[in-house]
């Protein structure tokens, strides 16, 4: 490396093709604990910036000197005044990450599922929270499914592959980080779907995303089919594209299924949550391909980056899907739930529209891990 910093979109690389890194984070340590970059491929030390500035020359005896160092924090400031200290003691071979935590929390990186006629299928994938996006190109028209806030990564994108975006669809109202769905939709004069029984307190204009819609996507006919599929909230709604794609929100994921308890109705959501997963989906091909919206681990992604399996796969390897009592299933899904996600209650009220939080607000609502699945 020459340059005196590291981008987010070198680390994102490194995880896709599972390069090795050092990574010195100087963040708490309950911090570092709660939420890091991560991959199987990188080697960690947390050492907090308090005690680096205390005694900066114990940290270089412990540090590799063969290695180039990757040095992150929650914005990179104090990352940048421990690669200071660092080089002061002697050390050339460390970098800070630009921006720190709160970059990479934002950063999107695209990769290709499928081609399809008249384009293709990507995955946005928000590797610092566990958030996935899709755009589905077809011709000179696109679609973007579960669109993050971060609206001009999405029209640069499309812009770059000669598509304009002309739909902007939410599968259902997000608790867990702040949807840029009706955003992008103003952005780009695009038409916003959501489902309407997620919609009741919505503040803004919308399509109505249900069950038995289809919507079509450029000259190649692309068809994008709308399956009712509650349980996450009471109006998620799967997409079917072309009959080969299986775009399942936060109902259904790789290595688990979705929590029903992010407005407070986990007892009244339990019961939809099954019907959908062992009915619903149980009735559907078993050679769809599932693209959810999270994913909670590196150990859900194929060797490509992407995050995606059949659905037979996961019938037959999500534990989620293989609990056939229903009373196991019920104390399943509300007794043993991880923490909320932080900042739930606003992010959703955001995403109503009822308050707008300034920019450096909403990111900070949105740190943190995914906390979406059970």
């Amino acid at each position: 490396m020459t340059n005196q910093t590291v981008s987010t979109d070198h680390v994102a690389k490194k995880i896709l093709q599972q390069k090795p890194m050092y990574l010195l984070d100087v963040r708490k340590t309950s911090d570092f604990n709660d939420w890091k970059i991560e991959s199987e491929s990188f080697t960690y030390k947390n050492v907090p910036f308090s005690e680096v500035k205390e005694d900066v020359d114990a940290l270089v005896e412990e540090l590799p000197k063969d290695r180039d160092i990757i040095i992150t924090c929650a914005k990179g400031i104090s990352a940048g005044k421990t690669a200071e200290k660092l080089k002061e003691a002697g050390m050339e071979n460390v970098y800070p990450l630009e921006g720190g935590m709160r970059a990479w929390s934002e950063h999107l990186e695209p990769v290709k599922i499928a081609d399809i006629e008249g384009g293709a299928i990507y995955q946005l994938i928000r590797l610092g929270k566990g958030c996935l996006s899709y755009m589905v190109i077809s011709g000179d028209e696109a679609a973007v499914i579960d669109p993050t806030r971060m609206t001009d990564v999405f029209v640069h994108f499309a812009k770059e592959k000669g598509a304009t975006i002309r739909y902007a669809i939410d599968t259902h109202l997000h608790a867990d980080h702040i949807s840029g769905g009706q955003a992008l939709a103003e952005q780009t004069q695009a038409r916003y779907y959501l489902p309407p029984k997620d919609a009741t307190e919505v503040t803004y204009e919308y399509e109505p995303l249900e069950g038995g819609n289809t919507i079509t996507v450029g000259e190649a006919t692309i068809e994008v089919e709308a399956l009712y599929s509650p349980g996450h909230t009471i109006g998620s709604t799967s997409l079917i594209v072309n009959q080969q794609f299986l775009f399942t929100g936060d109902i259904l994921f790789i290595d688990s299924i979705g929590r029903p308890d992010l407005a407070g109705k986990a007892e009244d959501w339990v019961g939809d949550l099954r019907e959908t997963l062992y009915n619903r989906y149980r009735k559907l091909s078993s050679s769809l391909i599932v693209l959810p919206a999270h994913f909670a681990t590196n150990h859900e992604m194929n060797q490509d980056g992407s995050v995606a399996k059949t659905l037979g796969d996961l019938f037959a390897n999500n534990h989620g899907l293989n609990v056939e009592d229903e009373t196991s299933f019920r104390k399943m899904v509300t007794e043993n739930l991880p923490p909320q996600p932080n900042s739930y209650q606003q992010i959703r009220e955001t995403n109503m529209g009822k308050i707008n939080p300034a920019s450096e607000e909403k990111q900070e609502m949105e740190t943190g891990p995914n906390r979406c699945a059970i």
